[in-house]
């Protein structure tokens, strides 16, 4: 494990080509940033790498004049052609050592994880943070894995000392439980592409969080 160059924001929206078409990108990547959003992470699984990379390259251009953390999901070298902030790598992607390699010491690396044996070997491995689910059963990965439940995120949580961003079928109804076991982050997807207003709804799920950061959720 490394320590993390920049702490996770506690709300962290991912961008899916499964619910976003290339063409809502900026307009969406806005939305979240308008709204609060200090982190966006882009997840293309239908899209060619030519319109991934064209993609990144826009989330890029926003990210960075708000001074938001822009992750790229899988793909080092988009993430590095955009320059983005990091790369989200799953079990199969790029090896985390190699993709370390490429990327130097100032990059993030966050590492999916779903199960305890996972989180602990990700611990010994240079990621900054590890994402833990799906939490709760979600629509939008056609091959995740069995809902782990709130049980599960805080039995990860006994095990690891490493920031735990959760992931999967969250919601603003649901991701105080979330909190309260031991996240330090969530991931939502759904939730936010999905709301009528995008900007409002990424307010709101930070003011619920508090001001002064998830450990006002943690700690209520």
């Amino acid at each position: 494990m490394v320590k993390s160059k920049i702490p996770i924001p506690c709300i962290y929206p991912i961008i899916d080509d499964s619910i976003v078409p290339f063409d809502k990108i900026g307009e969406i990547t806005k939305a979240l940033i308008a709204g609060g959003a200090k982190i966006v992470q882009l997840r293309v699984k239908r899209l060619s790498s030519k319109v991934f990379l064209k993609s990144a390259r826009i989330i890029r251009k926003i990210t960075r004049d708000s001074s938001a953390i822009f992750i790229v999901n899988d793909r080092v070298d988009i993430a590095l052609l955009a320059e983005a902030d990091g790369v989200h790598l799953g079990q199969d992607d790029l090896p985390v050592k190699e993709a370390r390699k490429l990327l130097g010491n100032n990059k993030i690396i966050g590492y999916s994880t779903h199960n305890i044996r996972e989180a602990l070997e990700a611990v010994r491995l240079p990621v900054d943070y590890i994402s833990f689910g799906p939490i709760f059963l979600t629509k939008t990965k056609h091959d995740a894995q069995t809902p782990k439940g709130i049980q599960g995120l805080a039995e990860v949580r006994k095990a690891v000392d490493i920031p735990i961003v959760a992931i999967g079928g969250i919601t603003e109804t649901n991701m105080i439980h979330v909190f309260q076991e031991g996240a330090d982050s969530v991931a939502m997807i759904s939730d936010i592409l999905t709301a009528s207003d995008i900007s409002k709804k990424v307010n709101r799920l930070i003011r619920i969080v508090g001001l002064r950061g998830c450990e006002r959720v943690k700690s209520s």
